[in-house]
């Protein structure tokens, strides 16, 4: 019998902690089941898959028609992928998380999960993807993450009621499941907010969910699990700004005008911001990072200018991550922080400037003209994929989808089968699969 986890590295863990939920043997002495959970998401097809799916910017897409100042676009040919954000999130999630005295192994793997179920288009397409499954328990891109993880992705088969092979996913650890878990309850029951759309598990799910959560107290999150949203934040926050800083969509200067600000603040307090917050403390926030020496105040796409760019990227993670770290360490002491035994302490003042951050690329990245025009054709393009794979299904699903849609019992669950189809394909092989169904219509 194999060594748990907790008992090779006299961790904090316990034995029920690494459990899988088909139970399996170790493949090679000395590795733990956390360095397990990390290469095996590592090395997933959905991670890879992940290169080709929109950040912020679509990936390969063609630069902005014309500049407002009329020269020549101003274009960054390599803008963040999913698989990229996934890779610094991890590397963030990693250093802040084994500060805190977590395994970094159990929250890199979380960190690189995080995104895995997100579909083309990004949140474009999870808006979409939502509409089409709204009579089968709807779309949300961290339930299909879990439904990703635990059945989709093929790694381990387990014999089924059936007697038939049956898919466990990666059959990651139940920490690990845990720890990439960001919204820990069934559609409609956010603990706050019953309407809101965030939710973390489909029903169809329900039962590895409970697994999941065994012990688990009530819908709060793991202490992993909120390093990972954390850096999540951080990482997507700050780099989404150095991109449209890259990509000349944002002049610094702006955010010293007094209209400018007031329109970050608004996309702030809308999208963003802790509720209750006022558009003063979103102007403190803001002055506060603008005050910082190494903030970027020009960007000409020089050598120097990059260096000092990649500078300030570098000083917000950390001051983002040492607010977190310092604030947790004053509430619970020098000790290993892990499971259920802390929460994280993030200051107010540092989920306000990550807000602000947030809004500044929103506003000058995501909201121009051009982007609305390509978000508007993504719409179409994954409306009509879902209408043409399931009038004509079989034709144009993967096998592993054809033969999922085959066994499916009623219409709901054929319909489900549709949506991770279409999940799974990436921008471009979206665009193709469309081109090709709509061409056989005509």
């Amino acid at each position: 019998m194999s060594t748990p986890h907790h008992e090779k590295n006299n961790t904090p863990y316990r034995e029920s902690d690494s459990a899988r939920w088909a139970p399996e043997p170790d493949k090679r002495p000395g590795r733990t089941a956390f360095q397990r959970d990390r290469a095996r998401v590592l090395h997933s097809a959905a991670l890879r898959r992940l290169a080709g799916k929109t950040q912020v910017v679509t990936p390969g897409s063609a630069p902005d028609e014309e500049e407002p100042d009329g020269g020549s676009p101003a274009w960054d040919a390599s803008p963040r992928t999913r698989l990229t954000h996934s890779l610094e999130c991890a590397q963030v999630g990693r250093e802040l998380g084994a500060a805190l005295g977590c395994d970094p192994d159990l929250v890199e793997a979380a960190c690189l999960a995080h995104d895995l179920g997100h579909p083309p288009f990004g949140h474009n397409g999870e808006k979409v993807l939502d509409e089409f499954a709204k009579d089968c328990g709807g779309f949300e891109g961290n339930a299909q993450s879990l439904r990703l993880l635990t059945r989709l992705e093929p790694k381990r088969f387990v014999p089924g009621a059936s007697g038939e092979p049956e898919s466990v996913g990666l059959n990651l650890t139940r920490a690990a499941l845990d720890a990439a878990t960001k919204y820990p309850w069934p559609r409609g029951a956010h603990p706050t907010d019953p309407g809101s759309p965030k939710f973390g598990v489909y029903e169809d799910d329900l039962p590895v969910f409970a697994w999941v959560r065994q012990g688990a107290p009530g819908h709060r999150r793991c202490f992993e699990a909120q390093v990972m949203d954390w850096s999540d934040d951080v990482a997507y926050s700050v780099h989404d700004l150095e991109d449209g800083l890259h990509a000349g969509h944002l002049d610094p200067n702006q955010l010293l005008a007094e209209p400018e600000r007031r329109e970050v603040f608004g996309v702030a307090l809308r999208r963003y911001a802790p509720p209750g917050t006022a558009e003063e403390e979103l102007a403190e926030a803001l002055d506060r990072l603008l005050d910082q020496e190494w903030w970027p105040h020009g960007y000409d796409g020089s050598a120097i200018a990059q260096a000092r760019l990649k500078d300030a990227t570098s000083q917000l993670i950390g001051r983002f991550c040492l607010a977190a770290e310092n604030a947790t360490r004053e509430a619970y002491g020098t000790g290993r922080l892990t499971r259920y035994a802390a929460e994280l302490v993030v200051p107010r003042a540092a989920r306000l400037e990550c807000a602000v951050l947030k809004a500044v690329a929103d506003l000058y990245v995501m909201q121009r003209p051009a982007q609305e025009r390509v978000r508007a054709d993504q719409r179409i393009v994954l409306t009509e994929l879902a209408e043409r794979l399931s009038a004509g299904a079989p034709d144009g699903f993967d096998p592993q989808f054809r033969a999922l849609y085959a066994a499916a019992a009623d219409d709901s669950a054929r319909r489900r089968v549709v949506v991770d189809q279409i999940a799974s394909l990436t921008d471009a092989s979206a665009r193709r699969l469309h081109a090709r169904l709509t061409a056989k219509r005509r």
